[in-house]
């Protein structure tokens, strides 16, 4: 008689391909997936009874920001519950490689959570996540913002020839060493400082090692087409394939380009440009409210920022800029329509936390102030960003993105849990839902797309975007990333006013083939591994 390690049985199985589910059971050995079908007459000693449950491959979360909450705790609850399996990090800004005065300004910027920086590179990181103990696999994309501080600090100005060949040597190394991308943030300091030529570069080094060029690009309201267009440009000029990080128009006056964007995406696809794109499922963003203000004021780093904030003639310049429309920087004050549309999340000062979870506009009354002005005190005050949610977005525009089969999923949060140093802060409760709320609300209610499609857009279709061996399917040989849910009762709880709220409905999740989540409940094991992008296995040019 065959014994294996765990088997599930009788599930209703999602194999990640978007093809109907089939009925069978799933036999794991080790860390693989050993047989799919029928393996009545084999024992393991683990039996899972899945029985009206839906078995599929472990979700991939396309953009994480679980990179400090994961040092804090790296069970990954608010994701693990909801079948995620792989964090891809690294929007832009990655954890290196740094510099030693970087290291020393990533302490000095920490807020509630708190941590030595031990590491240099990026593999280093993420190895010393793994020393830790994750329940998630691990993935990342090294950041063109971390390559330019690297070099240039946060100067506005382009990198001379030297400069720029060292960033893209840090660049190959990082791919090298098993980074899944570069990656960029062009509506943030110094990112939006980079210029065409500096993009098609760093994108040319992904292209090199057939990893991705993912990009928050650089406008996503007034310049939105525009933006797509850039994206597209270094796509064509640079031979990459692309993601556009969290694809979205903000602002209601934007709203009605979606479908321009969208065309012009099936354009180039159709031309032959490997482009996709990933999403969160809600009509808010959240990001700081540095996004309130022009770039300028930004350049030299955050001190200094906080320093020009704090001249008289500066504000009423920055509040001047914050108060008038613009194609030429993203404003997430006007995109947002209204103060009473932001509401504020993430303080570090304890003083200031008790504001959390009141919008710009009922400070600024309590205040007496203007709300650009208490804005600019609330950076000041914190001496951080302040973390803000945004309601800029249309539920029109999220069906419209998710009927379209080349777009995955992402949170765009950290991984939290509902206990302990996570409550001194507010979250989006994209934290805690997103992927649930893509298979309650999107699936099962609102019927925008089939379950056998979320799935095979949770799994399958980020896997081999990234290029991911042996993941993203219910197959032998696969490793044995599987979640189990009810189809019929997964649901997010998560709000706006009471965001730490976990998702229901996920059953059992296995990482590496071992349990992660009985039962709904977390068993404290820790397998995850770092995943490496196909740069790991390209020789070095030369």
């Amino acid at each position: 008689m065959t014994v294996y390690d765990a088997i599930i049985r009788d599930a209703s199985i999602y194999d990640g391909t978007g093809t109907d589910p089939y009925y069978g059971d799933i036999a794991v050995e080790k860390d693989r997936i050993a047989d799919v079908g029928s393996v009545s007459a084999a024992r393991a000693r683990i039996e899972i009874d899945a029985a009206d449950l839906a078995a599929a491959p472990g979700f991939i979360n396309m953009m994480s920001w679980a990179n400090e909450t994961l040092i804090e705790d790296g069970r990954s609850q608010s994701d693990i519950r909801q079948g995620v399996t792989l964090e891809v990090l690294g929007e832009g800004f990655s954890m290196g490689p740094l510099t030693e005065t970087m290291k020393a300004e990533m302490v000095r910027q920490q807020g509630d959570i708190r941590y030595d920086v031990s590491w240099t590179t990026l593999a280093e990181y993420l190895n010393h996540l793994v020393r830790l103990g994750v329940s998630t696999n691990i993935a990342s994309f090294v950041g063109c913002a971390t390559l330019r501080v690297h070099e240039l600090g946060y100067e506005n100005r382009q990198p001379s020839a030297t400069e720029l060949q060292r960033m893209l040597d840090l660049a190959a190394r990082a791919l090298e060493e098993g980074a899944v991308g570069v990656s960029s943030a062009l509506i943030y300091a110094p990112s939006t400082f980079a210029g065409m030529d500096e993009l098609v570069a760093l994108a040319k080094v992904a292209a090199r090692y057939d990893c991705l060029y993912s990009s928050h690009i650089r406008n996503e309201g007034n310049d939105f087409l525009e933006a797509v267009d850039e994206f597209l440009g270094v796509l064509r000029q640079s031979g990459a394939r692309g993601e556009i990080y969290h694809l979205k128009a903000s602002g209601k006056n934007n709203w009605g380009k979606m479908d321009k964007a969208i065309a012009s995406i099936e354009e180039a696809r159709n031309q032959g440009i490997c482009v996709t794109a990933d999403m969160y499922n809600y009509s808010a963003s959240s990001t700081g409210l540095d996004t309130t203000m022009p770039p300028w004021v930004k350049e030299g780093g955050h001190n200094e920022w906080v320093r020009r904030l704090r001249d008289p003639q500066t504000r009423q310049r920055v509040i001047r800029e914050m108060s008038t429309d613009s194609t030429e920087w993203d404003n997430g004050y006007l995109a947002a329509g209204s103060p009473n549309n932001i509401l504020l999340i993430g303080f570090k000062n304890p003083a200031l936390k008790r504001l959390s979870g009141k919008t710009l506009a009922e400070i600024a009354a309590d205040r007496g102030a203007s709300p650009e002005e208490t804005a600019i005190d609330l950076v000041i005050e914190d001496d951080s960003d302040v973390g803000a949610v945004f309601f800029c977005m249309s539920d029109e525009n999220i069906h419209k993105q998710l009927r379209q089969p080349w777009v995955s999923f992402c949170s765009d949060g950290r991984s939290l849990a509902t206990e302990g140093v996570f409550l001194k802060r507010g979250t989006h409760p994209r934290a805690y839902g997103s992927f649930a709320r893509l298979l309650a609300k999107y699936v099962r209610t609102d019927k925008v797309i089939t379950l056998q499609e979320a799935v095979r857009r949770l799994t399958s279709l980020p896997a081999d975007n990234l290029r991911l061996l042996n993941r993203g399917r219910i197959s032998p040989g696969y490793y044995a990333d599987i979640v189990i849910f009810d189809p019929g009762t997964i649901q997010d709880h998560a709000t706006y006013e009471q965001p730490h709220q976990y998702a229901t409905g996920v059953t059992h999740v296995l990482v590496n083939g071992v349990p992660v989540l009985r039962n709904g409940r977390h068993t404290g094991n820790k397998p995850g591994r770092v995943i490496h992008g196909p740069g790991l296995a390209t020789p070095a040019p030369g």
